[in-house]
């Protein structure tokens, strides 16, 4: 594995993140308020503008390649990570959370995630470094996943999950819904739905994460490109599912272009000794299988609408 950056640009980096993300916490969002549409729309828009600027700055100063790299990661991950707001709808829907209360939980699972992706993003490259062989593992594991995310799985959910039932055995709960992770009852700290809610949501990055990251081994092996195309795609992902929480339904077709793209990467890491397939040609069959995808679901979607009931 290797890496276009320096240590000094590592920690610059890693500095901008943490800074944005105090800035989010502390400034932007103090107060806890339910994020309004329009919102919701400048902040995605903030940072997908982010991303492409980056993106830019490693095109002209890294070259063509390592840009282009940039690009088709971020749209992977981007994409997926857009699935997995199915899994957080589901989420917030079984504890009850308020839409003023869902910002805090998505902040702190998006902090947990930037750290479970840069473990597993050194995990791999560790594994791809000394064992080559564990490519076929990642492509296999990728069809594998892509050929069961046609018959879409059930998403996680807290009565099937046996880590949720653990931690509400060993930790004392309470049913009020505070605003709080926890709360003291006569000198008793008692953990809140919202507790539980960010819990799960930890827990369905991670399973996500064992997609997202072999799939994006198989667009580059830069971990500087792979951790800034990661981080990019899960900063944005608050305000997001903001902007697409109600509109989440009407993507009834995303999960066919998601499975299509993780059958592709799988398939280019099977069959990489025998042929590498251009940067280009892999950003432009990932971008035309995820608008396949999208854009027939916008139509279906609009038509259904529009019809007469």
């Amino acid at each position: 594995m290797s890496s276009i950056a320096n240590p000094a640009l590592w920690t610059l980096f890693v500095t901008g993140v943490v800074g944005l993300l105090a800035l989010d916490l502390f400034v932007f969002h103090r107060k806890p308020h339910a994020v309004r549409t329009r919102e919701a729309l400048i902040w995605s828009t903030v940072w997908i503008a982010m991303a492409l600027l980056f993106n830019a700055l490693v095109y002209f100063h890294f070259g063509a390649q390592r840009g282009l790299e940039f690009l088709t990661g971020y749209l992977i991950e981007k994409a997926l990570a857009i699935d997995n707001l199915f899994v957080f709808a589901v989420i917030f829907s079984y504890f009850k959370i308020q839409p003023a209360d869902q910002h805090r939980v998505l902040f702190w699972g998006v902090v947990g995630a930037l750290v479970f992706r840069a473990v597993f993003i050194a995990l791999g490259a560790t594994l791809l470094t000394h064992l080559h062989w564990i490519t076929y593992v990642f492509g296999a594991a990728l069809v594998v996943t892509g050929l069961k995310l046609l018959r879409r799985e059930a998403p996680i959910r807290a009565e099937g999950n046996r880590l949720f039932h653990a931690l509400r055995t060993l930790i004392p709960t309470s049913p009020v819904q505070s605003g709080q992770f926890f709360i003291r009852d006569n000198s008793i700290v008692l953990a809140t739905p919202l507790f539980f809610a960010l819990v799960l949501v930890e827990i369905s990055d991670v399973v996500f994460a064992f997609d997202s990251i072999p799939a994006i081994f198989a667009v580059t092996s830069d971990t500087f490109i792979i951790f800034t195309s990661n981080v990019f795609a899960i900063l944005g992902l608050r305000a997001m599912y903001s902007l697409l929480a109600q509109f989440l339904t009407r993507l009834k077709y995303l999960r066919f272009g998601l499975a299509l793209v993780l059958v592709f990467v799988g398939g280019k890491m099977l069959f990489a000794t025998m042929y590498k397939i251009p940067i280009e040609i892999s950003l432009a069959v990932v971008a035309a299988l995820l608008l396949a995808a999208a854009i027939p679901s916008l139509l279906v979607s609009r038509d259904s609408h529009m019809s007469p009931s």
